[in-house]
C-alpha cells in the first residue's frame, strides 16, 4: 500500500482544488481576483494563454461597444438604389460575409445582405436590384454604451453576427460584429481576408483613433507624423509599456510626443488595443 504523502495528496488534487490551494483569501473585488489567478499562474496552475483568455473575459463586463466598433467612415455599405455592377467590386473587395443595406438615407439602415445570399443570386442569374430586397435580413441595433458581455449574449441568443451601432441621436456612429467581441477575449483573430495595413490604425474622429499595439514604429511614424524611436522598438506597444515601465492595464493612460495613449485592451504581459489621441 502506497504511503499517503504530501506528493501523492498534491498529485491527486483536481485543478479546483490546486486554484483553491494558490489563493491565500477570498477576493474582495475583480482586481483581488486578477492578482490571484496571476499568482496561480506563476505557480504552474495556469497555463499563460489560460490567464489571458480569462482576463480577456472579464474585460468584456466593463468595455462598451464604442470601444471597439468599427466606424461608420470604415463601413462598407450598399445602397439600396444602386445596381449590383456599382457596388460589386467593393463587395468582392472587402471579402466581407455581411454588407448593410442602406435606404435614401445614410442613417436608414433597411437590412443586412449576405454574401452568400449575392452568390446564390449571381448562380442562378438573378443578380439585380429588385431582387435584393427580398434576400435582407432584418438589421439588429445597438446603442454606443452597451456592454460587450451583454451584446456577446444577445448575440449568441439571437445568431446574429453582426449589429448596428447607434448614437444618442439615432444615427449610425458604425458597426460591430461577433469576431470584434471575441476578439477582446481570445486576442486577434487573422483569417486569409485579413489585410494587416488597412486594419492596424482605424480614425475615429480627426484627433482620435484606434490602434493596434503590433503596428510598426515607423507606420505610425507616417501616419501621426511623428518621430518616436524607431531604433530600440519594433512596434507601438513595445515604446508604449516601455514609458509606462510595466504593462499598463485597461483604461491607463500616458502622454509622450505630443499624443495622448489610453490602454483599451491589454493582458498581464502585453498591450492589444490602444486609443490615440492628438493633442
Amino acid at each position: 500500500m502506497s504511503e499517503d504523502t504530501p506528493e501523492n495528496q498534491q498529485s491527486g488534487k483536481t485543478w479546483l482544488e490546486k486554484i483553491s490551494q494558490a489563493f491565500a483569501g477570498d477576493p474582495k473585488n475583480a482586481s483581488e481576483l486578477v492578482e490571484l489567478l496571476r499568482t496561480a499562474e506563476t505557480r504552474g496552475v495556469l497555463d499563460p494563454d489560460s490567464m489571458s483568455i480569462i482576463e480577456g473575459a472579464m474585460q468584456v463586463t466593463d468595455m462598451q461597444v464604442r470601444e471597439i466598433m468599427i466606424p461608420r467612415s470604415q463601413m462598407t455599405t450598399i445602397r439600396s438604389s444602386q445596381e449590383p455592377t456599382e457596388f460589386m467590386g467593393e463587395v468582392i473587395d472587402s471579402a466581407h460575409s455581411r454588407f448593410p443595406v442602406l435606404g435614401d438615407d445614410p442613417d436608414d439602415v433597411i437590412g443586412i445582405l449576405l454574401a452568400k445570399d449575392l452568390l446564390n443570386l449571381m448562380w442562378q442569374g438573378k443578380l439585380k436590384k429588385e431582387a435584393l430586397t427580398d434576400y435582407l435580413r432584418p438589421a439588429t441595433f445597438v446603442p454606443e454604451s452597451k456592454r460587450l458581455n451583454k451584446l456577446l449574449k444577445e448575440f449568441k441568443t439571437t445568431r446574429n453576427h453582426m449589429a448596428i451601432v447607434i448614437d444618442e441621436y439615432g444615427g449610425v456612429a458604425g458597426l460591430v460584429t461577433i469576431e470584434d467581441v471575441l476578439e477582446q477575449i481570445v486576442g486577434e483573430i487573422e483569417d486569409e481576408h485579413d489585410y494587416e495595413e488597412d486594419t492596424l490604425i482605424k480614425p475615429r474622429s480627426e484627433s482620435e483613433f484606434i490602434v493596434k499595439s503590433v503596428t510598426p514604429m515607423d507606420e505610425f511614424n507616417e501616419f501621426f507624423g511623428t518621430e518616436l524611436d524607431e531604433e530600440e522598438f519594433d512596434t507601438i506597444g513595445g515604446l508604449v509599456m516601455k514609458n509606462f515601465g510595466r504593462v499598463p492595464k485597461r483604461n491607463e493612460n500616458i502622454k509622450f510626443g505630443g499624443l495622448k495613449f489610453t490602454i483599451l485592451n491589454a493582458d498581464n504581459r502585453t498591450i492589444r488595443l490602444l486609443q490615440v489621441n492628438k493633442l
